[in-house]
């Protein structure tokens, strides 16, 4: 029997072209869910990346504040001088540390959930706000009181430490005042349970005392309708964290 060469060529490329359209298609459709992001954590807007492994969410920032402050070099834009009170009524007066961009990667459990061992949070970065700078705890060093520091918060309460990290111990009040409310969605700490403001949806101001020891609670928000544990800032101590996170939490590499 004779065989058409042309007829086997034409056959042999339909068969390469088939497999190739079939082998894009998957690939398509795995790159498209493995960059699905929850619309929640879309709300980052000062995150440099958001992507999402179907386990973990990750969010990189550069840690530089959407807002002004006495801490930018006076040769940036958003370097404004500052001289008068802050968090908790204080006076400000400006360390001696200047803002540095930063490059941190936060890995956050997608589903948080209880963890019974409530690991303590660390010194450094336990958190992302929205606009993209870091959260830490209601501690200034190991065992030390937060408050020896707060007068040295700028007048949207935050500041850098030692090397340039820009971040919040208390409520961010840029983020409270201008791009959101008292009682929206701030951020995310490291296990994966949000953060909101210091007072409730209905207006009322969370204070410690009505908090668990964790600094949080459960309910329905506005962002989780089927209700969610989550952290509150408080006027009072411990302001974000008390002992320790709620849930298992995640990494931040800098």
């Amino acid at each position: 029997m004779t065989t058409n060469k042309s007829s086997l060529g034409k056959l042999a490329i339909g068969i390469i072209l088939l497999a190739s359209t079939v082998s894009c298609k998957k690939n398509e459709d795995t790159t498209t869910a493995a960059l699905e992001v929850p619309a929640v954590y879309q709300k980052i807007y000062g995150a440099t990346s958001i992507t999402n492994d179907g386990t973990y969410i990750y969010i990189k920032t550069k840690d530089l504040p959407d807002h002004k402050s006495a801490y930018y070099q006076t040769t940036n834009a958003l370097y404004e001088a500052y001289s008068g009170t802050t968090f908790g009524g204080y006076k400000f007066v400006k360390n001696p540390n200047s803002i540095i961009e930063q490059s941190a990667t936060f890995k956050i459990p997608l589903n948080p959930a209880l963890n019974n061992s409530h690991s303590a949070t660390p010194l450094g970065p336990i958190g992302i706000a929205l606009n993209g700078v870091l959260l830490f705890n209601q501690y200034a060093g190991p065992n030390q009181a937060l408050t020896g520091e707060i007068a040295s918060f700028d007048k949207y309460y935050g500041h850098p430490q030692n090397n340039g990290v820009y971040h919040y111990h208390v409520e961010p009040f840029y983020l409270t005042t201008i791009k959101s409310t008292k009682s929206g969605l701030m951020g995310f700490l490291l296990d994966g349970f949000p953060v909101y403001g210091p007072k409730e949806e209905n207006g009322a101001t969370v204070t410690s005392s009505g908090l668990d020891v964790y600094h949080g609670h459960t309910h329905v928000t506005v962002d989780y309708p089927n209700g969610i544990y989550h952290y509150h800032f408080t006027d009072d101590a411990p302001y974000l964290n008390g002992n320790g996170f709620y849930g298992t939490p995640g990494t931040v590499t800098q």
